[in-house]
């Protein structure tokens, strides 16, 4: 049987607020998300194994733990036989860096999850839909739908048809750290800008004065990451620079893909030992 091809595109924050501490340690926040063409390469086809066999590959892959992100999906799929007793062979080429801040592993599982529905393998509400992918991570849900997302601090999400149209230069430094290592260290809270639907949220001049609330407090851990969004922040061209997340890449973002790939090469000469990729917002 042939494989069906998935893209799995890379997620990114254009802005981040922590808006307050959940009982159970978690956090509220509110967020504009888009995603890149940058994206993992994803293969799935059924197969006639008794198991499902997941492997990962590429660049970026080294390191992924056999309970990751996909596994947990087609466990909990499987526990709820909505899959029918049908095994799946699945395999992923890693593009997406890991620790970046850009969601590949939580993509993944949102993409294949789309994949099942759009195929018809799995036939389920729209709420239940929401509730599998809470249960894989917080942020799969985001990749439920290909759009500029507005991530409202009571955990609702709506989706805007409104392109950026934004090129960027994703950079990241030789770290990784876990996303909870940052948020035990929120001290300080934002109050909710994001009350309504709006596209002018996206808007570039609305977007260059956003924040990320949590680079204060990675940027006095990492003194390369702030260095990396100065350096970034002043490259010719740029609109404004970024991180993603909790990092640590950071983003810079520009009107058109000349002046990213300029910036590309001016960076190289900088950073000669920095991961890093040219994009666009899709």
């Amino acid at each position: 049987m042939k494989y069906d091809k998935i893209n799995s595109q890379a997620k990114i924050n254009l802005s981040l607020h922590v808006i307050k501490k959940l009982k159970n340690n978690y956090h509220n926040i509110e967020s504009l998300v888009t995603f890149l063409k940058l994206s993992d390469d994803i293969l799935v086809r059924k197969s006639s194994i008794q198991s499902h066999k997941v492997l990962f590959y590429g660049k970026f892959a080294k390191g992924i733990n056999s309970q990751n992100t996909i596994t947990k999906l087609l466990s909990i799929l499987d526990k709820k036989n909505l899959l029918s007793n049908q095994k799946f062979e699945i395999k992923i080429k890693k593009n997406i860096p890991q620790k970046s801040g850009m969601g590949g592993g939580s993509m993944n599982a949102a993409s294949i999850l789309r994949y099942f529905i759009k195929k018809k393998i799995i036939n389920i509400s729209n709420a239940k839909v929401t509730k599998i992918a809470n249960l894989i991570g917080s942020d799969v849900v985001l990749g439920l739908e290909k759009k500029n997302s507005i991530l409202f601090n009571n955990g609702k999400i709506e989706r805007i048809n409104y392109k950026t149209n934004l090129h960027v230069l994703v950079a990241k430094p030789n770290i990784n750290y876990s996303t909870r290592s940052i948020y035990l260290k929120v001290k300080n809270y934002s109050k909710p800008i994001y009350v309504s639907k709006n596209q002018l949220f996206f808007k570039i001049n609305n977007l260059a004065r956003s924040v990320n609330d949590l680079e204060d407090i990675v940027f006095k851990k990492y003194l390369s990451v702030k260095n990396l969004n100065f350096f970034l922040s002043n490259l010719p061209g740029v609109i404004f620079a970024r991180m993603t997340g909790t990092g640590s890449a950071i983003v810079a973002y520009f009107k058109n893909k000349r002046t990213a790939n300029n910036a590309a090469k001016i960076f190289m000469k900088k950073y000669r030992n920095y991961l890093f990729i040219v994009s666009k917002t899709i």
